[in-house]
């Protein structure tokens, strides 16, 4: 949400998603209208971590489909002027030291076109053509455990409008199947549009159920028998644990499901992919329009590859840890399975006391999937692109890593997020302040010599912000006075996508001695050695550069 806002898109997204209140609380029970064992709180939407959420974010959470996201998306592009071609498929391609040659394939008519690109992104999947091409190296497994999806509609809002959740999970003896073992009730749009989830092994082949048995298990999953309900579509996915360890070669680089696979646990895959795609396009930018040498793109991979391995061992890691709440209820063996699990898990006896517990020990080990801020948030990035503060010792994290946030202004994490007011009185982020593909120069109201220095600089792609001075960034909440971690007459170079490149963390009071600082910075972060760089791309780029995406 935060890349959309920097977009220019949070709003139009919203207009099109469901909204943080409605997400959770996530729902355990024996149907959609029989017992409940118990609500989990997720994405922050429960009272216990609420605070923590909105403090680190000018940004709610949202639940937004691919289906409902890429409309936004598309046409956000082609306005942008970004052409399109549908039904078009990638034959083949190679790349030079100059750039990547790649044959297309129109599948309606057949025709086949070259085109001939500074640049190539394979964003094509987890099936990527792109990928397989050029060779990554990739770690980890596929088809560990299956899945069959039935999309349906059908208004369910009497039973859950009262208790809103976009995730719902049952104990059902007929779907104890797989890692999860339990049936799923996915709401896509609500209260009428809706997943259908449950397990099977792959070694059993693949189920082919027929409209009337899936009727029935949707039926089973609500607690309704003569529900009625459209089946719009069917689909069987694949547990995959992959990633890659390294997102390019040379001009041709990939980035999303095409390198890490996994699970929808967690919720981290669009919020994966979108922040690849923000992280290498304005790398691909500086290096088009002569801001940078070649060896920023290097820092693409070296900074988003360990976050890939992260979250794809994450989302799978949280499908296993279902098991600690199935084992709190125990199906086997009765002539009313269900009953009977309520009964034990219920009971006012030392096994009920003990398996109540079990119950609790579970639901906060489902914590590190359902309000995981840290798995969220925590990046830090280690490559070229970044200047480590050598003033600092090794972070210490105070509180669980994966849970909690630690919101910092050293070099390679995002810049906290605080609470600034414009000329008008109204409240704008410090990550309004910068990001909009521009490199941004935060200081405080002693911070003069910087923008001194930055003037004298004269980087086009460079702007200037001093807190508590400029009038659109005043700080009367001292909200960034207590986070910024430096001298007001210090300094951080914030990157297009808000993360810390470089900090100046004592006073500088010279504009020649911020000017050396600053260029020195610059010229290590974005691979050049002064102009030269400039004057070397400018000549190979015209209008026509093109990127392959």
């Amino acid at each position: 949400m935060e890349v959309l806002r920097d977009l220019g898109l949070e709003e139009r997204a919203r207009s099109v998603a469901t909204p943080w209140a409605e997400m959770g609380d996530t729902l355990l029970a024996v149907s959609l209208t029989g017992p409940e064992i118990a609500r989990m709180p997720a994405w922050g939407s429960g009272f216990a971590r609420h605070g923590d959420y909105v403090r680190h974010s000018p940004c709610e959470y949202l639940d937004i489909p691919q289906d409902r996201i890429e409309p936004v998306l598309v046409d956000a592009a082609g306005r942008h002027g970004v052409a399109l071609s549908y039904q078009t498929e990638l034959v083949d391609f190679t790349q030079d030291e100059e750039g990547v040659t790649a044959r297309l394939r129109n599948r309606l008519s057949g025709q086949q076109e070259v085109i001939r690109s500074r640049y190539l992104v394979g964003a094509d999947g987890a099936r990527s053509l792109v990928a397989q091409t050029i060779g990554l190296p990739f770690e980890g497994h596929q088809n560990r455990a299956g899945t069959l999806y039935t999309q349906f509609r059908c208004d369910l809002r009497r039973y859950v409008e009262h208790r809103p959740s976009i995730l719902h999970w049952f104990f059902n003896p007929e779907m104890n199947v797989g890692e999860i073992g339990l049936g799923l009730l996915r709401c896509t749009k609500p209260w009428t549009e809706w997943i259908a989830g449950w397990g099977f092994l792959p070694e059993d082949g693949v189920p082919e159920p027929t409209d009337e048995e899936l009727v029935g298990r949707i039926r089973q999953l609500v607690g309704v028998p003569d529900l009625e309900i459209e089946i719009f579509n069917r689909s069987v996915w694949y547990v995959n644990q992959e990633y890659a360890t390294e997102y390019s070669r040379g001009r041709v680089f990939c980035g999303g499901d095409a390198t890490h696979r996994h699970p929808p646990s967690s919720g981290l895959g669009l919020n994966t992919c979108v922040q690849d795609a923000h992280n290498l396009a304005w790398k691909l930018a500086y290096a088009i329009k002569g801001y940078a040498g070649a060896g920023l793109l290097d820092s693409y991979s070296e900074e988003r590859a360990p976050v890939g391995r992260q979250i794809v061992l994450r989302a799978n890691q949280s499908r296993l840890d279902y098991a600690a709440i199935r084992d709190c209820f125990d199906t086997s063996g009765e002539a009313d399975p269900v009953t009977n699990a309520l009964a034990k898990l219920n009971a006012p006896t030392e096994d009920g006391v003990r398996r109540r517990a079990r119950l609790e020990a579970a639901l906060q080990l489902k914590e590190h999937e359902w309000n995981a801020e840290g798995v969220e948030k925590n990046h830090r990035y280690v490559s070229s692109a970044v200047l480590p503060d050598p003033t600092l010792p090794e972070e210490v994290w105070e509180r669980d890593v994966e849970l909690y946030a630690q919101p910092t202004t050293r070099p390679g994490a995002k810049l906290p997020h605080a609470w600034l007011v414009d000329g008008e009185g109204t409240r704008r982020s410090t990550l309004d302040i910068v990001g909009k593909g521009r490199f941004t120069l935060v200081t405080g109201q002693a911070g003069t010599a910087w923008r001194e220095a930055a003037d004298e600089l004269g980087a086009e792609f460079l702007d200037v912000v001093l807190v508590g001075a400029d009038v659109d960034a005043h700080d009367p909440y001292h909200d960034w006075y207590r986070q910024r971690e430096v001298h007001e007459a210090g300094a951080l170079l914030v990157r297009p996508d808000a993360v810390v490149a470089w900090r100046c963390p004592g006073a500088v009071w010279d504009p020649a001695e911020a000017r050396t600082l600053l260029e020195t910075a610059l010229d290590s972060v974005l691979d050049r050695v002064g102009d030269q760089v400039v004057d070397q791309v400018a000549d190979q780029v015209d209008a026509g550069a093109k990127v392959l995406v």
